[in-house]
């Protein structure tokens, strides 16, 4: 579908009525200025560049990125699917939990990003972690906010975070083509809108995938299930996950994305999805590696013939066809990406497919994708509380 590194297949549905207004929807987004899909194109101009911040933080070897949600998520997915290729180690701190002691003995380059710059979990956590032999830089709107204040105080490199790009649509922009670079990544490599839009294959496949999920909101099938068959990739369904319910769970409507890890999850809501209530579509995802251990006949008795000189990857490429081949025979409603290779190229060819498709959903939802109101309810109830 979207290149020679990513098999396809669609979900299975004749009730498609409403393409030609998907189709419409698209190419109005494509042609009107938007700084989201902007931020997707080659042309996009960052507000720093590439090769100095390189250069001038390429001795380090230890990174923390501080941050949440789509602050951090987009950064998180592309080291864990590309670990392979990075030489840097970077540790991400998302949530509010105790300072690991040991990392005082360490020299770290600190990411610090937050849009508004006011975020609570990030300001507690740059207190906790920032140790004055750091090096830091700060990713935040270059306005009056604490983050901003706090990087001033501590002569810190500051990087303007584009204030009309939300944080979850971020990842393709400053947020996380920097740390790209730094992982040693090309960050140009990423930005595939452009291959993608001519490509014919890939605009039918996107209009249909979106027609199928709107025929199965309208037939309450509110859960999108993902099958995930690769570990390094569930950082990436974390990010797809937060695009998904916060950009299309307002007015009532909306979908509730679950990722479900393969192959323990067989043993536990398989079941469920079989043969339980009938709310569900499913995403299988596998990415196919290089031949991986092999399971060697003298530890496997007859019983189990089988396994012998199978490398897991291929057991759980079956596991995976057997599953769809059962969701097939269930009338289940799914659809399939397959992986053939690790890079920049497919990593930025998934961040822009869910996009599109997030953009488009919520078009025709007739909702706003790009907010988040309630979001700050709970902040204001909080502060309330602690004042």
């Amino acid at each position: 579908m979207f290149s020679t590194g990513i098999k396809f297949k669609n979900f299975i549905t004749s009730k498609k009525p409403q393409e030609s207004q998907i189709k419409k929807n698209l190419d109005l987004l494509l042609k009107l200025p938007n700084d989201v899909i902007n931020s997707l194109d080659k042309s996009y101009k960052y507000s720093f560049d590439q090769k100095k911040i390189y250069l001038k933080y390429k001795n380090f070897i230890n990174h923390r990125v501080i941050g949440m949600g789509g602050s951090l998520l987009g950064t998180q997915a592309i080291y864990n699917f590309l670990k392979h290729k990075i030489k840097k180690n970077f540790f991400f701190i998302d949530n509010l939990k105790p300072i690991n002691k040991s990392y005082k003995k360490t020299k770290f380059l600190n990411l610090i990003v937050s849009k508004s710059g006011n975020n609570i979990e990030t300001i507690l956590n740059s207190n906790f972690y920032i140790n004055k032999d750091d090096k830091n830089i700060f990713i935040t709107e270059k306005k009056n906010n604490y983050l901003f204040n706090l990087a001033n105080q501590l002569k810190a490199e500051i990087i303007h975070h584009n204030n009309y790009i939300g944080g979850r649509y971020s990842v393709l922009s400053e947020v996380g083509m920097l740390p790209a670079e730094l992982m040693g990544l090309n960050s140009k490599k990423f930005k595939q809108l452009n291959n993608l839009i001519k490509n014919k294959i890939f605009l039918k496949s996107l209009i249909s995938n979106v027609a199928s999920t709107l025929h199965y909101i309208k037939n309450k099938k509110l859960n999108s299930v993902i099958i995930n068959y690769d570990k390094n990739s569930e950082s990436l369904f974390k990010w797809y996950q937060q695009l998904i319910a916060e950009s299309l769970g307002k007015k009532s409507k909306g979908l509730l994305p679950i990722i479900s890890s393969m192959p323990k999850d067989n043993h536990s809501v398989m079941q469920l999805y079989l043969d339980g209530p009938k709310n569900n579509f499913f995403s299988f995802f596998f990415v196919n590696e290089k031949p991986s251990t092999k399971v060697f006949g003298n530890k496997i008795n007859s019983e189990f013939g089988y396994l012998k000189n199978k490398n897991f990857n291929e057991i759980l490429y079956s596991q995976k066809k057997a599953t769809e081949n059962i969701f097939e025979k269930k009338k289940i409603p799914f659809r399939s990406f397959e992986v053939y290779k690790r890079s920049e190229k497919i990593m930025g060819e998934l961040f822009i497919f869910f996009i599109l498709e997030t953009i488009l959903l919520g078009k025709a939802l007739n909702i706003n994708p790009y907010d988040q109101p309630s979001v700050e309810l709970i902040k204001t109830e909080t502060k309330r509380i602690l004042i």
